[in-house]
């Protein structure tokens, strides 16, 4: 006869652990609300045209508001760029990787980027816009390597997989992977419309965006593999 397991007790939550009350929900919530307006407004407008008086009307909120949380326009500015860095990283770490099948999960990874660039384009924009000013922003803040580091470290992890299966070349560089997949994303599309003009094709007609895709994808995986 096998005896009964005893029921876990339940562990009585710490005293030290506070939750937060009404006026610090309501802090952060304006917070969040502001910094959700700035990305639309300056991904629309570039930081020049992206005025505080036009973000706080959007985020329905106060001027004063945006110098108390974030104390300047660049200082929201550079909040904005870290959060849209962050939320790629966020869904990209959700992402379902099977390590043990590297083509596949390298496959994911280049899908992932190209699909999260078409469905945010306020990444782009926002990138543009900053590319503009050469960077003069995004240099200035503390959380873009942290970033930067997490999306480096998932592909590094897959290229070391596909290594050690002999499936992948010994002498391949997650940094050199991530410019490829970035670089053939994101030119494609921040320059969709001047080259549809140029080549004379739609570029954003569902078939050309799927043999991009296609291209993307043989691309990467051709450039990776083990001869």
């Amino acid at each position: 006869m096998v005896a009964a397991a005893s029921k876990p007790k339940k562990s009585k939550p710490s005293a030290a652990v506070k939750r937060p009350g009404v006026r610090e929900l309501a802090a952060q919530a304006t917070r969040e609300s502001i910094l959700k307006a700035a990305i639309k407004v300056f991904a629309k407008s570039g930081f020049a045209g992206g005025r505080v008086e036009k973000i706080s009307k959007a985020a329905k909120s106060f001027d004063r508001m945006i110098y108390y949380y974030f104390g300047s326009k660049e200082g929201l500015f550079i909040a904005a760029l870290e959060e849209i860095y962050r939320r790629f990283c966020e869904a990209e770490a959700k992402v379902d990787l099977d390590m043990e099948q590297p083509v596949e999960s390298l496959r994911t990874v280049v899908l992932f980027t190209w699909n999260y660039y078409q469905k945010h384009p306020e990444f782009i924009t926002l990138l543009n816009s900053e590319n503009l000013h050469r960077g003069v922003h995004i240099s200035k803040s503390m959380r873009a390597r942290e970033y930067s580091s997490a999306a480096i470290a998932i592909l590094d992890e897959v290229l070391r997989s596909g290594i050690d299966k002999g499936v992948f070349r010994a002498d391949v560089q997650a940094r050199d992977v991530y410019l490829t997949i970035a670089s053939l994303s994101y030119f494609y599309l921040s320059n969709r419309f001047t080259l549809s003009a140029f080549l004379g094709q739609n570029l954003e007609a569902p078939p050309a965006l799927s043999h991009w895709e296609s291209f993307i994808t043989d691309a990467v995986l051709r450039v990776v593999a083990r001869a």
